[in-house]
């Protein structure tokens, strides 16, 4: 089959497809994407002070989104499209490479199956930097399967050393993209010249991403939640390396050679034993910080169908014409249920919204709001409208004017005083499935005015979040 020049526009719109097919989510907004929410809605004057304080690794994307925010307002499509389009120019950038190194049916199965791999699909919907950066590793990888084979400009190098700078200053985590293209340049035994140009791109970009590196281990703290690296966390991993391992087998490797095995199983491997290696040291295990390797997945994917194509083409001419689009209608049907799982509130941890319009249901004029722990302030940052006339009594200082997510509250005793002189007070939290001890002296404190003096009302859960209002036994301290 002669090539086809356009072929990646097949994957770049079935990607979008799958990315708008229930983008909302049913209208629900998780945690994290809370944090972007609220932060691109700030000034950014208010996010640059913020960046000082926490968040710096994520500084990039939320001025990014900042701006778009600004052009076409805050809401749901704004938020997920980027990562949507993302992703979409992802699926392309495997059909462009596997396509020059293995075939049409190789590339096209690729990029096909790139947007069906589970984890490409939750983070497809996802208004986090993870999406791009998949994006810019997808660009920055075609970049040096085009320099490889031969068609080395300098301004090809400055664009891949600007394309791993981005993607670093988006996550510093995707600078571990360089020991897998390291590898391949190994693999193919490039020459001299290939290795000096690359490590020249390569630390520039590096020197780019250092003091992003440096600055945000002062917040270090921000992962401290991450749980230690366990045997059944390996688990995943090690299912995704089999499987890429059978595709590099199929696309029979050899030193020396470019093909999708020299460039897709180092992208598929070395970034996951790194993170590995990483976490050993310290706790930073979570596969978001390596979603790009499913480009290396997708690529042996795609030559592994690629070769069943060229094997069934001798006999069976024809049908040989239709195994790539019948293994993918296969994968839809039997991806169905966790495809739609993805798309569905319950995918994610709470929902902010949800809890949100419990809130504004529930709320009585005078009544006042406490959150537990403080960082579940988000839901009233994302919808104020939903908080107006409530009285946030723990809150000293607001999350803008503080430089912090979640803002700076009041002391204990302060807090304890400011509840005893209240009525009705609506507690924001989390659902009890999901909820964590306290640890946090304000939480206790608020914890224990409320089972002492307070009695429950009513009381409400949905989607990983909780508000329970309760009233004064007596007459409130004035």
């Amino acid at each position: 089959m002669r090539p086809r020049p356009f072929l990646w526009s097949i994957p770049l719109l079935w990607t979008v497809a799958l990315g708008l097919w229930g983008l909302s989510r049913q209208h629900s907004l998780w945690r994290d994407e809370a944090a972007t929410w609220q932060v691109a809605r700030r000034s950014a004057g208010e996010i640059w002070h913020m960046l000082g304080q926490v968040d710096a690794v994520h500084g990039l994307y939320y001025l990014l989104m900042h701006g778009l925010f600004e052009c076409f307002g805050a809401g749901i499509a704004t938020l997920r499209l980027p990562s949507v389009l993302a992703m979409a120019v992802a699926a392309a950038c495997v059909t462009v490479i596997g396509q020059r190194l293995a075939g049409v049916w190789a590339g096209l199965a690729g990029g096909l199956a790139f947007g069906l791999l589970p984890a490409v699909q939750f983070h497809l919907q996802e208004g986090r930097p993870y999406a791009l950066v998949t994006a810019g590793a997808g660009i920055s990888t075609l970049l040096l399967v085009t320099t490889l084979q031969g068609r080395e400009r300098a301004v090809r190098w400055a664009a891949y050393g600007g394309t791993v700078a981005v993607c670093g200053l988006l996550n510093w985590l995707s600078l571990l993209i360089l020991p897998a293209h390291l590898a391949t340049l190994t693999w193919t035994r490039a020459g001299r010249g290939t290795y000096a140009r690359w490590a020249a791109a390569s630390t520039a970009a590096v020197a780019t991403v250092l003091p992003l590196i440096l600055f945000s281990r002062r917040q270090a703290g921000q992962v401290s939640w991450i749980p230690p690296l366990t045997w059944h966390m390996l688990i995943g991993p090690a299912i995704l390396l089999a499987i890429g391992g059978l595709g590099a087998l199929l696309d029979r490797p050899r030193a020396g050679r470019l093909s999708v095995a020299a460039v897709g199983l180092p992208l598929l491997v070395v970034p996951q034993l790194a993170l590995i290696g990483l976490s050993l040291v310290k706790p930073l295990f979570l596969d978001r910080y390596i979603l790009f390797g499913m480009l290396g997945l997708a690529l042996l994917i795609g030559t592994a169908l690629g070769t069943a194509v060229r094997a069934t083409r001798p006999r069976f001419p024809r049908a040989s014409l239709w195994l790539v689009p019948a293994v993918v209608a296969v994968a839809v049907v039997a991806l169905l249920p966790q495809s739609l799982a993805k798309r569905s509130p319950a995918s994610r941890v709470d929902d902010v919204l949800a809890v949100a319009a419990d809130v504004r249901r529930l709320k009585e004029n005078g009544d006042a709001v406490v959150f537990v722990p403080a960082a579940r302030r988000d839901t009233a940052l994302v919808s104020p409208g939903h908080f107006a006339g409530l009285r946030d009594i723990a809150l000293a200082e607001s999350p803008v004017s503080s430089g912090t997510l979640k803002g700076e509250e009041a002391d204990p005793a302060r807090i304890r005083s400011a509840m005893l002189a209240q009525r009705r007070i609506l507690l924001v939290t989390d659902a009890s499935d999901v909820a964590r001890p306290l640890s946090n002296e304000r939480d206790k404190a608020k914890a224990a005015v409320l089972e002492e003096y307070f009695t429950v009302v009513a009381d409400e859960q949905v989607r990983g979040r909780r508000v329970t209002v309760y009233e004064r036994f007596g007459p409130a301290r004035r």
